[in-house]
């Protein structure tokens, strides 16, 4: 008889355990949605949730007040939740892979603020100058307004931050918060600019929710953040490389160039889209990714999906919080992501400045 050798694996491997969370976070973001569709003033057991879901939406009586509460109030706040938290939690990979930073978010670096500044103006001057874009577009002239914030916002901070071919991630950095507090102050002039109503619902939007999720608000933004995380894939090699500098990862066969503006595309197509439905909800993109990569490690290919799936189920666990520490009011989501996100957010810079012994 003979002994069998021991099977070895590569100590940096982590594939098995990146397969592993990704099936946990799967699992877990659809039992969170199930809760979550039963949770408000009238309360629903997740049986009770997934009988009705499998019903349809008439059911088997139309004037069921459960089964409407359910696919007309409830599944479509659900669903646009999980789609916000999957589009910033993947953009914030993509751009901290691209930055090679993980600090960089599109709340940091002004590209959400871009993002709200087009949205803003949209909505204050849907009726005066840019009543031809909302004619044009209809319901979906607010998405693609923010899109276009966004992408202007993100290449003007890449071009500022690029010299000779070469990044700098420290003056994209700070090109991102002087364009924020520029964006910012633009804002503050329409707002000061609008009427009352237009006043009262900017105040909510700006401090981010999923108050008022319709079907029709759903349509808007969905194609865009579901063409961002579909296309996700794309870039997730490129990104394994450009880890490494972008000389090291041309010298791989990577075309660095054009990764940088289809990863510039994606990121300001789904921040757009998700300010636009949900207003600026900040932390969401450096908490779930950073979180993540100490786990599964820095492999795009693993963390851009799982921080899709982390995203939704964190942004969904946040909005059931947000609707029962304040019941039968609801707290604005960007408060409460704020709240958790910030000492994340201090802790990872403590963590960064105890690794680099300052």
């Amino acid at each position: 008889m003979t002994d069998r050798a021991p099977v070895r694996t590569r100590s940096g491997d982590r594939s098995a355990v990146a397969r592993a969370v990704l099936l946990a976070l799967g699992a877990g973001l659809l039992a969170v949605a199930v809760v979550a569709v039963g949770v408000g003033p009238a309360l629903l057991s997740p049986v009770k949730v997934a009988a009705i879901l499998a019903a349809g939406p008439r059911g088997q009586d139309t004037a069921l007040a459960e089964t409407v509460i359910v696919w007309q109030i409830r599944l479509p706040r659900v669903l646009l939740g999980a789609l916000v938290g999957a589009a910033l939690g993947a953009v914030g990979a993509m751009m901290q892979g691209l930055f090679r930073n993980p600090l960089a978010d599109p709340g940091l670096v002004g590209v959400s603020s871009g993002a709200a500044l087009a949205a803003v103006a949209t909505i204050v001057l849907s009726h005066g100058v840019l009543a031809p874009l909302v004619t044009l577009f209809g319901v979906y002239a607010l998405p693609v307004a923010a899109f276009g914030g966004g992408l202007a916002t993100t290449l003007l901070i890449y071009r500022i931050g690029t010299r000779a071919g070469q990044s700098s991630v420290a003056i994209m950095l700070l090109a991102g918060i002087a364009l924020g507090a520029f964006a910012s102050a633009g804002i503050g002039l329409l707002v000061y600019g609008s009427n009352d109503a237009q006043l009262r619902d900017l105040t909510f939007w700006s401090l981010g929710g999923l108050g008022g999720a319709t079907w029709t608000k759903l349509a808007a933004g969905a194609p865009m953040m579901f063409a961002a995380l579909a296309l996700m894939p794309i870039v997730a090699r490129g990104l394994n490389g450009i880890v490494l500098g972008e000389a090291e990862a041309f010298h791989l066969g990577i075309r660095v160039q054009r990764l940088k503006r289809l990863t510039i595309l994606l990121v300001a197509l789904a921040t757009g889209a998700a300010v636009a439905v949900a207003g600026p909800i900040g932390f969401v993109g450096i908490v779930v990714p950073h979180l993540l990569r100490l786990s599964i490690g820095p492999d795009h290919r693993h963390l851009l999906p799982a921080s899709a799936l982390g995203g939704a189920a964190l942004l969904l666990v946040a909005d059931m919080a947000a609707r029962a520490i304040v019941a039968p009011a609801e707290l604005p989501l960007g408060i409460l992501t704020a709240a958790i996100g910030a000492p994340v957010f201090l802790w990872i810079l403590m963590r960064r400045r105890g690794a680099s012994g300052l």
